[in-house]
């Protein structure tokens, strides 16, 4: 996965998982703390460095808090200096999905979860090797699972 392909992924129409989770949003206002609704249902972002997730490398996965999918591994994780955890490419191509987002004045591309399609954060061309992005996430649409 490269730039490009994020991009392309972005602008073409998404194919359905053969799994999708799909709620009401009363529903999910009643499973999900306000918080994490703000930020997963409402595309919300929290302020950076205001989880101790940034700074733990701890070995793992990283599941979406909506609905359980593994989206991240913790070996693909790096510290990017920006206050969220970054990563540089999701467990499975299709763990995520990319939308354009065009808000605040400039284009990004949004990462959703490719499940239930929980707003998660954005990606950018500026990661280390080898994909070269960066997956900055939301901690609060994140939960760890340690390896056992």
């Amino acid at each position: 996965m490269n730039w490009e392909t994020v991009i392309l992924e972005a602008k073409k129409i998404r194919e359905k998982k053969d799994i999708k989770v799909v709620k009401s949003d009363i529903e999910w206002k009643e499973i999900l703390s306000p918080e994490v609704y703000q930020i997963t249902r409402k595309k919300g972002t929290e302020r950076p460095f205001s989880n101790q997730m940034c700074s733990s490398f701890e070995a793992g996965k990283y599941e979406c808090v909506c609905c359980g999918t593994t989206l991240f591994d913790a070996e693909e994780k790096f510290e990017s200096g920006t206050g969220w955890p970054s990563f540089t490419k999701p467990v499975e191509d299709n763990a995520v999905v990319y939308n354009m987002d065009n808000s605040f004045g400039h284009q990004r591309i949004e990462v959703c979860c490719g499940t239930c399609d929980s707003h998660l954060g954005h990606v950018f061309p500026d990661g280390p090797k080898p994909t070269r992005l960066r997956f900055c996430i939301n901690t609060l649409s994140l939960k760890k699972v340690t390896n056992k």
